[in-house]
Order: C-alpha cells, then structure tokens, then sequence
C-alpha cells in the first residue's frame, strides 16, 4: 500500500505494536528441559559428575530454602510498598529464636513456630518506624539489621551460656527434624545415576536429590511460595496489599486502610524471614551460632529482584543462587569450571535470542562476547581456584541481576512514604 491508496482524511493504521516474549508453563518447561540437557553435556565434556548428582541437588535444595524464605518475606513487604533492607536482621532473629523455642519446648517443630515469631517482632519494629512514624525504610532496614545481631549476641551470653554445650556464640544441639522419603525409588535412581549415562543419569540424579531425605521444613518452605501466588494475586486481600504498593492513594479513595495493610505485609515478610533463619540453625545446622546467616538476607533480597517480584521468579533465582553455593561447597573448582561451560552456552542463546526476536544489536553483541570471553576461559583452563570458587555465588548474584536489569518493574509505589490523606 503506498500513499495514494489511502483516501484523503483517513487516519493510516499504526503498525502492530512488537510481540514480547511472555514466559508461560510451557516455555517454562522447555527451558528447563534444555537446561538439564546442557548440565549433561558440559557433565559428558569435562567429566565433572558431581554437577547433576543427588548429592548436589540435594544440597542445593537446603541451601535455597533460608534464601527463597528471606526473598518471599522483601516480596510481601515491597509489594505492599515497603523497602525491606531489614531482612537480614529478621533472619538472624529468626536463628536465633527458633533454636531457643526448639530447645525449651524440646519440639523442632516450636523452634519453627519462635523462629517465624522473632522474625515478625523484628518486621513489627520495622512497620512502626516506617509506615507509622514514616522513618525513612533503608534507615530502618539497616537498623534493624544491626540491632538484630546485638540483640541475639546479648540473648546468648543470657540464655544459652548456662546450658551444657551452650556457649555466648552458640547454643546447644537442637532436637532433630524428621526427613521424607519418596519409598521404592531411591536406590534405583541412584544406581541410573551411577551409570553417568546421558540425560538419564543427570534425570535420575536430580530426581534423586529432590524425593530423598528431604526435611519436612524444606516442603513447608516450597509450600509456601504458590501460597504466598494464591494469597497476593488470587485474593481481595491480596489485590488490595498490592494496590498499597502501587497506587495507595486511590487504594485510600476506595476505602482500603493503607496502614493496616502495610502493617500485615511487612509483619508477613519479618516472620517469612524468621522462617528462613530458623531453618538455618535447624536443619542446615543443628544449632544456633553467631553470624549464622551469612549474608543470605541481601543474597535473598537479589533472588526477589531477579524474580521480578514475583513468586516463582524469586523461588528461580533462590534455587539458582543455592546450586551454585552447592558446587563450590562439594567439588569446588571442578565443578564450578563446569559450570563456565553451561554459561557460556546460556550466554550465547540469549545473544541469539536479543539479536533474533528483540533486535537489539548492541546487547546482542555485548551478550556474545560475554560468550567468548567464558567460553576462552574454560578452554584454556582445567580448574577454578578455590578462591574464585568461594566467590561464585556472589557473582552468580551479581551476573543474573545485570543481565536481567532490563525486564525489571519494581511496584510503582514501593519505597514512597506514604501519609494518610494525600493527595498523590
């Protein structure tokens, strides 16, 4: 059609706007089809068994859970509006009180139950500084996080001190949680494991790790992530937690309480956090010990931006930050040299993709020589140095948040101070 087909004061159609990618259940499942193909060949290629074993997964999976916990709690409290920075602080209550409830009731089961409550006195304090005295939420959040580890330090030297095998940094052994084993399977899976066969074997192992021996903590944990979906996006309760992180003035003009609301999301996200740290010191550990979280609160905090404030985003990039926290615990160099090779492959589809599908020739680009540059590594190399390899998950954290920057829509409002009776 040229310009004279078209008749005198007709408005010319615009063109259709871009078709943007959309990941659904079944493109889900495709790539995460693809991805155990190419851990099997970087397995095959390099020899490093220990990539796709139960062991690993297994560990990957305990490793996740404190992670996916803290960055469900920040989902809860930013999609409500509130920067949560506090969420370490609220795990390490969470360390901290579960071994102590696990203890004094001689029941796992109540650590849990005090690990969720001190986590939630930790999103209390946090609520009352920022939605109700309108302290500015980074500040509160850093507070938070340095009064929670004081307090817990001051806690021990109070409480577990006295106890046999208790120390001011430690607390004694915790009663132990109960496993799960899916029956019939476990030994045939490892012996199709064994074999090192392609694609079967690096199966059998994942499936391996993800049906034996698993903590009834841990399937607590996954339970409540396409709970946390349901409650958020399938409810008036959750449609109007999320309008306070979106638009809280219209939710106001509707008649929604904006602080009530607030003050429940950020009191969810503290006692999630609290859950994530009560698994450390009971089932990661065995026992509480100062410094127990590690970071993991922040490291979480990544895994729900990656996520894009989203649950099953978030639960991607927990999983993704604990295998690689796994490998470098397990075989280290080995593996993580491994791991180049998988990169590099996952680099270079997604040049095609930003080159093919989203035109974007720059980033394309970018992306591909990200892909020699790994690639060359692991070809001229045969490990990774141990202190490279203790770093891989920090960079891990890093990489995934670069590359997904672009994609990213933080709730309009989160972060915002927000008073009662304004008008934008």
């Amino acid at each position: 059609m040229t310009a004279t087909d078209v008749a005198p004061g007709k408005p010319v159609a615009a063109p259709p706007p871009a078709r943007r990618f959309k990941l659904t259940f079944p493109v889900l499942l495709i790539g995460l089809a693809a991805l155990v193909i190419l851990l099997s060949l970087a397995r095959l290629v390099t020899g490093a068994n220990d990539i796709t074993s139960g062991g690993t997964i297994s560990a990957a999976l305990g490793l996740a859970v404190p992670i996916g916990l803290a960055g469900l709690g920040g989902l809860w409290s930013e999609r409500a509006g509130v920067v949560n920075i506090g969420l370490e602080g609220m795990m390490i209550l969470g360390t901290w009180f579960g071994a102590w409830g696990a203890l004094q009731f001689d029941n796992p089961w109540a650590g849990v139950l005090a690990g969720a409550v001190g986590g939630a006195i930790g999103g209390a304090v946090h609520a009352l500084a920022t939605v109700t005295f309108g302290v500015d939420q980074i500040i509160s959040g850093v507070a938070i996080n340095i009064v929670g580890l004081g307090f817990t330090q001051y806690l021990s030297k109070l409480v577990f001190s006295p106890m046999k095998g208790g120390g001011a940094k430690q607390s004694p052994r915790v009663p132990i949680m109960g496993t799960f084993d899916v029956p019939g399977i476990g030994q045939p899976l490892l012996d199709l494991q064994n074999k090192h066969w392609f694609l079967v074997s690096d199966v059998a192992g994942i499936l391996h790790g993800l049906t034996q021996n698993v903590s009834y903590f841990t399937i607590l944990a996954i339970l409540l992530v396409p709970l946390s979906f349901y409650l958020l996006w399938r409810t008036a309760f959750g449609l109007r937690i999320r309008s306070c992180g979106e638009r809280p003035v219209a939710a106001e003009s509707l008649g929604v309480n904006v602080y009530l609301y607030k003050w429940i999301a950020v009191i969810v996200s503290g006692g999630l956090a609290g859950l994530g740290g009560a698994f450390l010191s009971l089932i990661a550990a065995g026992i509480y010990r100062d410094g127990q979280t590690g970071g993991r609160g922040y490291i979480g905090l990544a895994a729900m931006i990656f996520g894009n404030w989203r649950p099953g985003g978030l639960a991607g990039g927990a999983a993704l930050f604990g295998y690689t926290d796994a490998l470098q615990l397990r075989q280290g160099g080995t593996s993580v040299h491994a791991l180049l090779l998988v990169v590099a492959l996952l680099l270079a589809a997604v040049a095609v993709f930003q080159l093919v599908r989203q035109r974007r020739n720059r980033a394309a680009l970018v992306t591909g020589i990200a892909a020699i540059g790994v690639f060359a590594v692991f070809a001229v190399t045969d490990t990774v140095p141990d202190a490279f390899t203790s770093f891989t998950p920090h960079l891990t954290t890093l990489l995934v948040l670069s590359l997904a920057s672009q994609r990213l829509r933080m709730p309009a409002a989160d972060g915002v101070p927000y008073r009662r009776g304004q008008t934008k």
